[in-house]
């Protein structure tokens, strides 16, 4: 198949911290992410949107919540092992359009240095990177700054192209 998408979603709680890491940047800020690792609903959302794309199940069954290896880790850790399937899989990332719907904290100032993290994790282009931040306009738990949650999609290509007949 010479493309292949896939879509992720993630999800964490917040509570009063002193900040968090989200699209793999350090964000300062008085809130932090109640998690097993990082908790950075972006990465994990991307990380399931690759795995679904090339068939290989979810983030939960390769890096479960119950392995104490995986307490306070980085999740670009886990996105590496992602990307490391992708291309055995004989694919590369075409894009990555990603969504973090959180009243807190602002995304704006951080977008930029999450889209390029993102870019240089998946080896492609910033151009081939997506990031929107929304609010939830006050309703409900994202609303209530509860929670965060993202959004995935992403496009692979074919790495190995099939000879024409």
């Amino acid at each position: 198949m010479p493309f292949r998408v896939g879509h992720g979603f993630d999800s964490h709680r917040l509570e009063a911290g002193q900040g968090m890491r989200l699209g793999g940047v350090w964000i300062d800020c008085p809130w932090r992410l109640v998690a097993h690792s990082d908790g950075d609903a972006l990465i994990h959302a991307l990380c399931d949107a690759l795995l679904g794309a090339i068939g290989g199940g979810d983030i939960g069954r390769l890096f479960p919540d119950t392995d104490a290896r995986h307490q306070g880790q980085d999740s670009s850790v886990f996105l590496r092992e992602v990307m490391r399937r992708v291309h055995l899989a004989g694919y590369a990332v075409g894009n990555a359009d990603l969504t973090l719907i959180a009243q807190v904290p602002k995304m704006a100032p951080h977008a930029p240095a999450i889209v390029e993290r993102l870019a240089d994790l998946l080896s492609v282009d910033v151009s081939c990177v997506n990031l929107k931040a929304k609010t939830n306009e006050g309703m409900g738990h994202l609303g209530r700054k509860e929670g965060v949650a993202a959004h995935a999609v992403v496009l692979l290509l074919r790495a190995d192209p099939a000879p024409s007949a």
